[in-house]
């Protein structure tokens, strides 16, 4: 006997076990391709053939299963999700149930699938009721489109667990892609295909059919744009619609369905909305109308109402009559979602599992190609029949002319099948067929029947051998069909009248907000700490100590405008702000910080208010003795945040902010030392911002003040006091310099505060 033990084999090592060595780039790189091309073909690009994802797929073949026809009753949607799931679809529960929900809803699908009862959501954004609460059943589309599947038209493959085999594609005829349209995003790539109309869709294809080389310009002036399940109004140029069609890629505007409705009183009215853009919540559209209308973004509408019931029905009232409803819906199109872009990109899987951005008429070819294909295998799998049914009839026909023989042979052999199949040359089939006849079969007109059935099956063997071999018999049929099947969907009927309107208009253009503000007088104050309010009507502006302020407070700036003005705020920072008049608080009370209506930086101070005239200009000048002029329209700001306009380094302040007058020939500056130069207006640059130019020279201090005015009419001053009286200076030659100098003293009587006012 050995001393030594045979050692035992080594176990094989499972391949998931073993440690391969690879570059981490390379196997992270194989790795998420096959799970991009698993999101890509199996679950968010639909099918150009059949239009459908596969889990709207595995959801009709589960539903036909089911027998859930549309002459039949209703099955709880849960009954369908649990089987989807359970054998078809390894995913949740929530994502199958959603997805047969989009299938049933009418406002998501121009020819819905799935007919459901209950609560499967709505148009404002609800969601559907949990599966266990719905049912369900097939529509007469789903029916259409699955037609053919029990004749030999498709491929079936087994399902995930390799239990049941489901189909790789629907044949039938509907053409469901562009009839329903897809959205999807997959991995680098995504899908957004809009409704259209079937019956369009199938005299296209029949253009196709008749002519393969048709001109996309043919096809266009069949296929007019999109029809959307929400109806709506499709507003771009049809050069735009049809380049996007023609490429596969694009964009186009659709806009909600309005009317001008006359409302109770004199001249009233009101618009209504009856249809709005595809995917748009209309709970979620009204709150953003209200939005608009609490934030007072458009003054010319005053409130929304929500009237619908079945039927989208939403109330738009205007402030006044006066309101034009063009410019008032021109407004609501470019500030909500009353009008919205819907992406075209017809990105399918083709015939061969392969992601592609078609154009239309590439996407109809190669559909008919498949319905070519499915109308090919439907006609082989019944002449397969047809030669199955005539090889049993030749041996009934037999069996008839020799009967007493047959009859001898069965009853007096224990085994009679191969007797009959030796004297009468009959096959297996025939022989078992005859031996498993009913007594009832033998009667006397049977073999005339079974004649005139042998020869009815003869005759349309020849023709489909006929239409097999021959393509046109095969597109003459196709358009047979497709005539059938648009009388379905014809422009005549409920389902296939045309839904979205196809009218050009311009985008909507730019309304100034100005235009849609009443026009009212109003008096601006604001307090020297900064309150700011508008004082209906145009006050006396003698006594602003008059006017209401805090303890402590008082009045800063006030002056007169309207409610449709722009009032320019200029701080000693430099930087300028925008507040709307229509936007200041009543004067009732204090009225409000300026801060809270602008960004107001810490420790700046206001210097200067005004109504913005767009047409005037500035004189600006900091304390370091430099400035500009600054065209108003040029430095009013659009933001809260405002408008650096004048730089400033150090210490330096804004301190002069003057109106230029049209006449205006020069500028007087008066610095710290009381010193005044006068020169040129024409020697300022003219600047929307920065430091300026130097308007004095100075050894100590800084400017002091500066006013541009006529010489002609001469340099004048406030006298001071409570007279009110000013002076002039009309002969200033001493003081005449060029920019840049340092001065002379100004004349005698000129303000020791160095203030021009």
């Amino acid at each position: 006997m050995s001393d030594v033990t045979d050692a035992p084999e080594a176990a094989p090592q499972d391949e998931f076990d073993a440690i391969v060595e690879a570059p981490f780039d390379a196997a992270l790189s194989e790795r998420y391709l096959i799970y991009a091309m698993s999101t890509i073909t199996a679950r968010s690009l639909p099918d150009l053939r059949d239009g459908l994802k596969p889990v709207h797929r595995r959801l009709l073949w589960a539903m036909r299963l089911l027998k859930l026809e549309p002459s039949q009753g209703y099955k709880k949607c849960a009954r369908v999700v649990g089987d989807v799931i359970g054998k078809y679809h390894p995913h949740g529960d929530q994502s199958v149930y959603d997805a047969m929900v989009r299938l049933a809803q009418t406002f998501s699908l121009r020819y819905p699938l799935v007919d459901g009862q209950g609560n499967f959501g709505n148009i404002d954004g609800d969601n559907a009721a949990a599966y266990r609460y719905t049912e369900a059943r097939l529509t007469r589309t789903a029916i259409e489109l699955m037609h053919g599947l029990d004749e030999g038209t498709v491929d079936f493959k087994p399902t995930y667990n390799g239990e049941d085999e489901e189909p790789e594609v629907m044949p039938g005829l509907f053409p469901n892609l562009l009839a329903n349209g897809a959205s999807g995003i997959a991995v680098g790539m995504a899908t957004s295909i809009p409704s259209h109309n079937a019956h369009e869709i199938i005299d296209a294809a029949t253009l196709l059919i008749d002519s393969p080389k048709a001109e996309h310009a043919e096809i266009m002036a069949i296929i007019k744009g999109p029809d959307l399940a929400t109806g709506g109004t499709l507003v771009d140029p049809k050069s735009i619609i049809d380049a996007a069609y023609e490429s596969g890629r694009g964009a186009m505007r659709v806009r909600c369905k309005w009317e001008k409705e006359d409302a109770e009183g004199r001249g009233a009215w009101q618009i209504v909305v009856t249809e709005i853009p595809y995917q748009v919540q209309k709970g979620k559209l009204i709150e953003q109308i209200a939005q608009i209308i609490a934030d007072k973004k458009l003054p010319i509408l005053a409130d929304i109402r929500d009237e619908s019931d079945e039927q989208v029905r939403i109330i738009l009232e205007p402030k006044s009559r006066a309101v034009d409803p063009e410019d008032l819906m021109n407004a609501l199109f470019r500030m909500s979602d009353l009008e919205n872009r819907f992406s075209l990109n017809m990105n399918v899987l083709d015939k061969d599992r392969v992601p592609k951005v078609m154009g239309i008429s590439e996407v109809l070819k190669q559909w008919i190609v498949h319905q070519i294909e499915v109308l090919l295998r439907r006609s082989q799998h019944r002449l397969d029949k047809i030669d199955s049914r005539l090889e049993l009839l030749g041996g009934y026909i037999i069996a008839y002319l020799n009967l007493d023989r047959v009859i001898e042979i069965i009853r007096n052999h224990d085994e009679p099948k191969p007797m009959l199949m030796d004297e009468f040359q009959l096959t297996d089939r025939q022989a078992e067929a005859i031996l498993n006849m009913r007594l009832r079969s033998l009667r006397k007109l049977e073999e005339m029947e079974l004649r005139r059935e042998r020869d009815k099956l003869l005759e349309e063997r020849d023709g489909l051998e006929k239409l097999i071999e021959s393509p046109a018999r095969q597109k003459t049929r196709l358009k047979k069909d497709l005539a059938d099947l648009r009388k379905l969907y014809a422009e005549d009927t409920a389902l296939g009248a045309r839904r979205t309107m196809l009218i050009e208009a311009a985008p909507a253009r730019e309304i100034s907000l100005e235009a849609f503000i009443e026009k009212e007088p109003v008096t601006v104050i604001m307090s020297q700490r900064g309150w700011i309010k508008a004082m209906k009507g145009h006050a006396d502006l003698s006594a602003p100590d008059s006017f209401k302020f805090k303890e402590g407070d008082g009045p800063k700036f006030a002056f007169h405008a309207q409610t449709t003005d722009k009032l320019l705020m200029c701080c000693d920072n430099g930087r300028f702000y925008t507040i709307g008049a229509d936007k200041l608080p009543g004067a009732r009370g204090f009225g409000e910080p300026v801060g809270s209506m602008v960004d107001l930086e810490a420790g700046a101070e206001p210097i200067a208010l005004m109504v913005a005239d767009m047409k005037a200009r500035l004189l600006l000048a900091s304390t370091w003795g430099r400035g500009f002029v600054a065209n108003i329209a040029d430095v009013v700001a659009e933001t809260k945040k405002g408008r650096q306009v004048v730089n400033l380094k150090g210490d330096a302040r804004l301190i002069v902010v003057r109106p230029v007058p049209e006449d205006a020939d020069h500028v007087a500056a008066i610095g710290e030392n009381r010193k005044l130069v006068v020169f040129s207006l024409s020697e300022m640059p003219e600047m929307a911002k920065g430091q300026g130019v130097m308007l004095q020279r100075y050894k100590d201090g800084g400017l002091s003040d500066a006013i541009v005015f006529t010489l002609e009419e001469g340099l004048s001053w406030a006298m001071g006091g409570v007279s009110g009286r000013t002076r002039t200076e009309n002969d200033l030659t001493m003081w005449r310099v060029a920019r840049g100098a340092a001065g002379r003293l100004p004349p005698t009587g000129f303000p020791k505060s160095g203030k021009f006012d």
